[in-house]
């Protein structure tokens, strides 16, 4: 029914560890056929939310009413390993509500029109490349058309055409939906509320405006509170002061300073409850290799997927140095394959200048040595030269500590592996960047900084992003574009 309460969340906790709560008093209210975002702070809780409303996660007590009737479907980032072995049909009919029904093909092709992607039946899912595969992630929980849809970060690895699909389709979605995101441009053209979760103080916040208006909000609400602490923690040492002075006078004038400390107190414990946003990463920069020439790289023909078919296109471009490319091109024709194999030298038609070093942001992190320490993989890319306060303080830019140097980068986050990926390519020194999607696994505040990060670049850089936002921000010299 319209307007009725389909997701009730009410003083809700939840730790794996009771050290390190991830919620403590989440409450927000969902109502059929809202579309809500899900704004977060690194290492907020986001996902736990999905968990507990999909029942992926047991809730252990508090309060969470989810309507009994309400089918709910997940769009998750990554396909399962079992399901990369399966066809394109045995992977709907996994996912389809009916699972018995004898000829779900009409289903299928319905539901691959709505996320733009041709796909034969028969054609095992880890052929597809990783943008095809995220379409097929959201159309396994399209086609259940379920009450409540909830998608975590569904324009990774889209294209454009990709995200224009899922925005019309979402338009159209008569149901509830709740979506991660950090593309605001998608997000504002769909959602009409945003429940925001701070990483401090573990609580929810709900907003009805826009994704752009609740983070001019929040950035108001900083900046004010910040005044306030710097006022309030001006008065509690001047009310300190002065009750130290009256402290050692008459009598009386001790009970004066006694309650001085006493509103100095409180004062200082209104400095602790206000808002704290997490950290955000460092403005840096990204040194350039010394001693290069003025090409870097001569590309005269690449290899593209057209019609499940490999084929070879004539391009004409020279990488200079101080020269940023925007590689495009949609889902499946191979931007990143043509990426890797420009790292790895193994593109007839590319030709990189001897000596020039490659700085590589792979969105997946295969790059990354995923059973190594962090602290052995920036160590290796700083070199042994580096004095070992300059690694640790650079490694502190990007809120990489020591507890994070001593981990396996397996083990750490999608946010944490980002991290220590862009801290590594500070470290290289690259005469190259080649960047595949480098805007997935953060939020918004630290989009600002990389980007001019990437605008000041002095070196040769090739880029893959459908994040216009992002884009904008940074200057482009060329365009490739493969279609």
């Amino acid at each position: 029914m319209a307007n009725e309460t389909v997701i009730s969340f009410k003083w809700v906790e939840f730790h794996y560890d009771h050290r390190k709560p991830i919620l403590e008093d989440a409450t927000f209210n969902v109502r059929a056929g809202s579309k809500i975002t899900l704004m977060w702070q690194n290492g907020a809780g986001k996902s736990t939310i999905f968990k507990l409303i999909n029942g992926s996660l047991q809730k252990i007590s508090w309060i969470i009413n989810i309507t009994p009737w309400a089918t709910i479907a997940t769009g998750y980032q990554v396909m399962l390993p079992e399901d990369k072995e399966l066809s394109v049909q045995a992977f709907f009919r996994k996912y389809h509500p009916d699972k018995d029904q004898f000829n779900i093909d009409k289903d299928i092709k319905d539901i691959l029109e709505v996320v733009n992607l041709k796909a034969p039946l028969d054609k095992q899912i880890k052929a597809f490349s990783g943008g095809q595969q995220a379409r097929l992630l959201l159309a396994g929980a399209l086609i259940q058309n379920p009450d409540i849809l909830l998608l975590d970060e569904p324009t990774n690895n889209l294209d454009k055409e990709g995200i224009w699909h899922l925005t019309t389709f979402l338009q159209n979605y008569k149901k509830t939906v709740l979506v991660i995101s950090h593309d605001a441009e998608f997000l504002n053209s769909f959602t009409d509320g945003v429940i925001y979760l701070d990483v401090h103080t573990k609580v929810t916040e709900q907003f009805v405006w826009d994704y752009n208006d609740v983070v001019e909000q929040i950035k108001r609400k900083i900046e004010k509170d910040n005044m306030a602490n710097a006022r309030l923690a001006k008065e509690a040492q001047a009310k300190k002061e002065q009750a130290e002075k009256f402290a050692h006078k008459w009598w009386k004038l001790r009970l004066v300073a006694k309650k001085m400390r006493e509103a100095a107190d409180d004062m200082e414990d209104d400095i602790v409850d206000t808002r704290k946003e997490d950290k955000t990463i460092r403005e840096f920069t990204i040194p350039l290799q010394e001693d290069i020439g003025w090409v870097l790289l001569k590309i005269r023909s690449v290899h593209i997927i057209k019609n499940d078919e490999v084929t070879v296109k004539d391009v004409e471009v020279d990488l200079r140095k101080d020269d940023h490319i925007l590689l495009s091109g949609p889902n499946g024709i191979g931007k990143s394959t043509l990426l890797e194999k420009i790292v790895n030298g193994q593109e007839d038609g590319v030709s990189l200048t001897p000596g020039v070093k490659i700085g590589y942001y792979r969105q997946d992190f295969s790059n990354l040595d995923f059973n190594e320490t962090v602290y052995d993989c920036l160590r290796k890319a700083a070199g042994p030269d580096m004095e070992e306060q300059d690694l640790r303080s650079t490694a502190a830019w990007f809120l990489i500590n020591w507890e994070i140097m001593k981990s396996q980068i397996g083990v750490l986050s999608e946010w944490m592996k980002w991290l220590v990926a862009f801290c590594r390519l500070v470290f290289l020194k690259p005469g190259i960047l080649i960047l595949d999607e480098p805007t997935n696994h953060i939020n918004f505040r630290h989009i600002p900084v990389i980007a001019e990060a990437l605008d000041k670049f002095e070196g040769g850089m090739i880029l893959v992003s459908h994040v216009d936002e992002f884009v904008w921000q940074i200057r482009i010299d060329q365009y490739l574009d493969l279609d």
